[in-house]
């Protein structure tokens, strides 16, 4: 069992609304955390409209601190926005803290405006990756090297080494060869079987080890009583965040959660986005032998996120773990 927080909301600027939106994400994933969830993912936008996960570190920090177990996933980490020591630094400060439950996938991003708030060059995007990786992977060595003119030696050593888990995301060649040539795992956002062969072939040309994560079946679940009701009186949640994400892709992107949509019935046959009863969840458990609950998409109310959780926990996992 998984869970993904993301807190996009309509009207980010009320204090209120979004102070409780945060406090009770955080206290989702405790809940999540004691009754058996093996995750939570989070992503980074940033210069979003609705407050899109701009802060994915700090959200993993914060839901680390209060859960025992579960691990933390950032997909994707969009290296290139940030400084490479600095973050270097704060994975491994997380890293310490959680003793190794923080993984992340980097991203390079779709959206030029995201480059253009934070100062830096889009059509250098890639070149600022693996700039960006080599710094990374320089300080979490614990060994001088030299920076800016300087030589330096940064700390403290991550929990996890030799470093904490990154793997590469990305759905085309560069990806692929980036993930081989550092030696890490590569996460594609859809399946791409040329891209993975291709990922395969380079580590094998560059001694590297590694695998690839292609996920199938991918589908955003709200666990309710009634999913008719659910989708007359909710589905607009559901339709805010696929719309959303659909106006910011290119015709280059890939992505298991990309809608194509253009309304709400649409949205429901398409089945990105799911409205389940407990006993449709247990048959989707069991089926892909996952489940991936969205409880807060698309400012979706806190009860009723609240509810979709309590349902999961009370009617789902036992069933899914009996057998």
């Amino acid at each position: 069992m998984m869970m993904r927080l993301n807190f996009l909301h309509p009207d980010p600027t009320d204090p209120e609304q979004m102070s409780d939106r945060y406090r009770a994400g955080i206290d989702l994933a405790e809940y999540a955390d004691k009754n058996g969830f093996a995750m939570v993912s989070t992503e980074e936008h940033t210069a979003t409209e609705m407050g899109w996960s701009p802060t994915p570190l700090l959200t993993a920090a914060m839901i680390l601190n209060r859960t025992q177990n579960l691990s933390v996933a950032i997909t994707a980490l969009l290296v290139p926005l940030h400084d490479p020591v600095r973050l270097a630094q704060q994975m491994a400060v997380i890293d310490l803290m959680s003793k190794g439950r923080l993984s992340i996938t980097t991203g390079l991003g779709y959206r030029p405006v995201e480059y253009a708030a934070l100062g830096k060059e889009w059509k250098r995007r890639g070149k600022i990756l693996d700039e960006c990786l080599e710094t990374m992977l320089k300080v979490w060595s614990g060994e001088p090297f030299e920076i800016n003119g300087e030589t330096i030696k940064v700390g403290p050593m991550p929990y996890t080494r030799p470093h904490p888990m990154v793997m590469i995301g990305g759905s085309g060649p560069a990806a692929a060869r980036r993930a081989a040539r550092f030696g890490m795992p590569l996460q594609l956002p859809a399946p791409l079987p040329e891209i993975e062969a291709l990922y395969y072939e380079e580590c094998e040309k560059h001694g590297t080890s590694g695998f690839c994560i292609s996920p199938e079946k991918v589908a955003m679940v709200h666990v309710v009583e009634d999913p008719d009701k659910a989708w007359a009186e909710l589905g607009h949640h559901f339709w805010l965040e696929a719309s959303t994400y659909d106006s910011w892709q290119t015709p280059d992107q890939t992505s298991a959660v990309h809608s194509h949509a253009t309304n709400i019935d649409e949205l429901r046959e398409e089945g990105i986005y799911q409205f389940l009863s407990p006993e449709q969840a247990i048959d989707r458990a069991r089926d892909t032998g996952a489940l991936a609950l969205h409880p807060l998409v698309g400012g979706m109310p806190i009860d009723s996120a609240w509810q979709s959780l309590e349902l999961t926990v009370d009617k789902v996992i036992p069933a899914v773990s009996e057998g």
